[in-house]
């Protein structure tokens, strides 16, 4: 008589399929979605659509953890998953972006400086995922991606609005790539608003002055969203200026 064994399956929970949560992961694969449609885009040469594109990844990518977390479903596929979707939005969509408005001109040039964005971007995220556990929560190290692909989504998106081409300004273009580029790997160290409590009230002029940005953001988002996001590249830059200054101003006391 045949012994019948029980299922591996069945018996040892370790071996059961996982599933994984959809609702996060939606909103990963919609900002993934946004990063591939801004590189169709580009090769199309509509660009102002891919600058928008990269803006509406950049809001999905700050939903997906805060769904994940208000509903209990974080898992260590979705943050493998946000890691990869987000070098396809914030990586490789803003460099061939910017290489195929301005930077495919200039030779040489013009893809070392989209490279040295895509390798910053991606040396940006690994650092975070290794770093993760014992970084201040209060402030990132190096610029964030998100804020970097905004930053030159911005500037394709502002120029290209005002009727100047990528072939005019191609120059500040580079400088520009290469800036978001290499600061993303610094270590200069920037607000991560993480610390904000949305559940702690506020004063009533705060509410007003949110509907204010808002307003200010709707009368002319390219040039607005553009304006915010260089202020904040540039952030770091003068805290960290006005640092050696205060520094170097201050009184050393004489030796013995």
């Amino acid at each position: 008589m045949p012994v019948i064994r029980p299922r591996k399956t069945l018996m040892n929970p370790e071996l059961r399929r996982r599933g994984i949560y959809i609702l996060p992961n939606l909103f990963t694969t919609a900002a993934l979605f946004a990063g591939f449609y801004a590189i169709v885009q580009a090769m199309n040469g509509l660009y102002e659509h891919s600058a928008v594109a990269i803006f509406v990844a950049m809001v999905l990518d700050g939903l997906d953890g805060r769904v994940a977390r208000l509903t209990r479903t974080q898992s260590a596929f979705g943050a493998e998953y946000d890691s990869l979707s987000d070098m396809v939005s914030f990586g490789a969509a803003p460099a061939l972006v910017v290489y195929e408005w301005a930077l495919k001109g200039m030779g040489k040039l013009g893809w070392i400086a989209a490279f040295i964005y895509c390798a910053g971007a991606a040396l940006r995220l690994a650092r975070f995922n290794t770093t993760l556990e014992v970084l201040d929560k209060r402030y990132f190290q190096g610029l964030p991606s998100p804020a970097a692909a905004a930053l030159v989504a911005g500037l394709v998106w502002v120029l290209q609005d005002n009727g100047l081409g990528g072939e005019e300004m191609r120059w500040y273009a580079c400088a520009l790539t290469m800036f978001a580029g290499l600061t993303m790997v610094s270590n200069f160290r920037y607000y991560s608003f993480k610390d904000i409590n949305l559940r702690r009230s506020v004063p009533f002029m705060v509410l007003i002055g949110l509907v204010m940005v808002f307003v200010l953001i709707s009368s002319y988002p390219p040039g607005v969203l553009f304006a915010l996001f260089l202020a904040y590249a540039v952030s770091a830059y003068v805290l960290a200026g006005w640092h050696l200054i205060r520094q170097w101003r201050r009184p050393r006391t004489p030796l013995p």
